[in-house]
């Protein structure tokens, strides 16, 4: 794994100088102000300083072991190797992401050998066979304190819901097997950054190259698809100041034509009802002039294929008629197997990016890991609330990592 710090004016020109050098992979892992130095410093406004991670082809704990084990130069001296000195300087960039975390993790690591040596006092007092003994004793000595610690986050991400899978592969990516004297604060961050690299950067809506941009919704019935889209449109109608049209081909609700409806009177912006195909080409001729048109569709059963298909017909005649961009909106609160199902059938209609709404009704995120890695795609907002405009924000990997490995599930928003 490859992390660097890179400065620009901005986040985007910082950002442009990490892809120069390193590629498009890189994924930012912290943003933060920072002054100019000397004289110009009074007189010059701040820079803005990011730190990205790229993960190689080969990029993990085996890689480092095979060449090098710690203690030991490469040619056979003491201290540590170059490389290995460098992963440990790397891993310690990734500043105040995990100071609460690891506090909570060791807490609980700490207990749990408390525990564990108290039941193995209590089981001395009983009287077990020889055999017994020397088999449970040699169970002991083989699992190391690494090894339990990484049992400790395997257990803990299970605990958030993470699919056993998934979980497993995290862990074989730092298998520590002839690493015995890595620090835990280490396993933690490597962990950490693994997660995050998984996750990638939320890329959100991209600007079109012409105008209109058209922003198509989909999801099933109740998971809020209506009030994310008045979040989103009230930010690019308020405080970008753009044009922004409201459509909806919600027609078997009247209730959720008529909240639409309300919304876009409160931010002033025209809205329709779309019938047809028909009826959705000339809406977008009719807003030509304006920057984004953000259309809600039916919520309804994944599983009625005709609506699915009704569904299909109006999306391809969107495409047709302008620059568009889907998303499937999601309840971070349904069940894991009933998501696959979902994200699958609605994999039949388009491409999409994925929102998450009511994280504020659940402790448990592991399943954004899971949607994450299932569909191979990006996850672009989170909601937390039913507040207009508030309670949406860009999807933040570091924030959901926290979330997954914390032990105590705080609420974070």
């Amino acid at each position: 794994m490859i992390i660097k710090k890179f400065v620009g004016k901005t986040e985007e020109d910082a950002l442009e100088a990490a892809k120069r050098e390193l590629g498009g992979g890189v994924v930012i892992m912290n943003v933060k102000n920072v002054k100019r130095k000397g004289l110009a410093a009074l007189f010059r406004p701040r820079q803005t300083e990011i730190t990205v991670a790229l993960e190689e082809e080969k990029d993990n704990l085996k890689g480092v072991r095979r060449e090098a084990v710690p203690g030991q130069g490469q040619n056979g001296g003491a201290g540590r190797p170059t490389e290995f000195n460098a992963v440990i300087d790397n891993s310690q960039n990734i500043e105040r992401k995990l100071d609460s975390l690891q506090k909570l993790l060791v807490s609980r690591f700490q207990q749990n050998e408390t525990e564990r040596a108290e039941v193995s006092e209590e089981e001395d007092l009983q009287c077990y066979d020889a055999e017994e003994e020397n088999e449970e004793t040699q169970e002991q000595e083989e699992i190391t304190e690494q090894q339990r610690f990484i049992r400790l986050l395997y257990n803990t991400m299970i605990e958030s819901e993470v699919d056993e899978k998934y979980a497993n592969q995290i862990v074989d990516e730092v298998d520590l097997s002839g690493q015995s004297n890595l620090p835990i604060d280490y396993i933690l961050e490597n962990v950490y950054q693994k997660m995050v690299l998984k996750f990638g950067r939320a890329e959100g809506i991209i600007s079109g190259k012409e105008a209109p941009k058209i922003i198509l919704f989909m999801g099933p019935t109740g998971v809020g698809k209506t009030t994310t889209i008045a979040k989103i449109a009230s930010s690019y109608a308020v405080e970008e100041k753009k044009r922004v049209a409201l459509l909806t081909a919600d027609t078997y609700r009247i209730a959720a034509v008529e909240q639409l409806r309300t919304y876009a009177n409160i931010l002033e912006v025209p809205f329709r009802v779309i019938y047809s195909e028909d009826e959705a080409r000339q809406a977008v001729k009719e807003f030509s002039d304006f920057d984004y048109i953000f259309m809600d569709t039916a919520g309804h059963s994944h599983q009625n294929e005709a609506q699915l298909e009704n569904m299909k017909k109006l999306f391809g005649a969107m495409k047709e008629a302008g620059d568009c961009q889907t998303f499937l909106v999601l309840s971070a609160t349904t069940k894991y197997r009933d998501l696959m199902n979902i994200v699958s059938r609605y994999h039949q209609i388009t491409e999409y990016q994925l929102i998450f709404t009511k994280l504020d009704e659940t402790d448990f995120w592991g399943n954004l890991l899971n949607m994450k890695l299932y569909t191979n795609t990006t996850i672009a907002f989170v909601t937390y609330g039913q507040n207009v405009p508030n309670d949406i924000e860009r999807f933040n990997p570091q924030k959901t990592v926290r979330q997954i490995l914390s032990t105590n599930h705080e609420k974070i928003f």
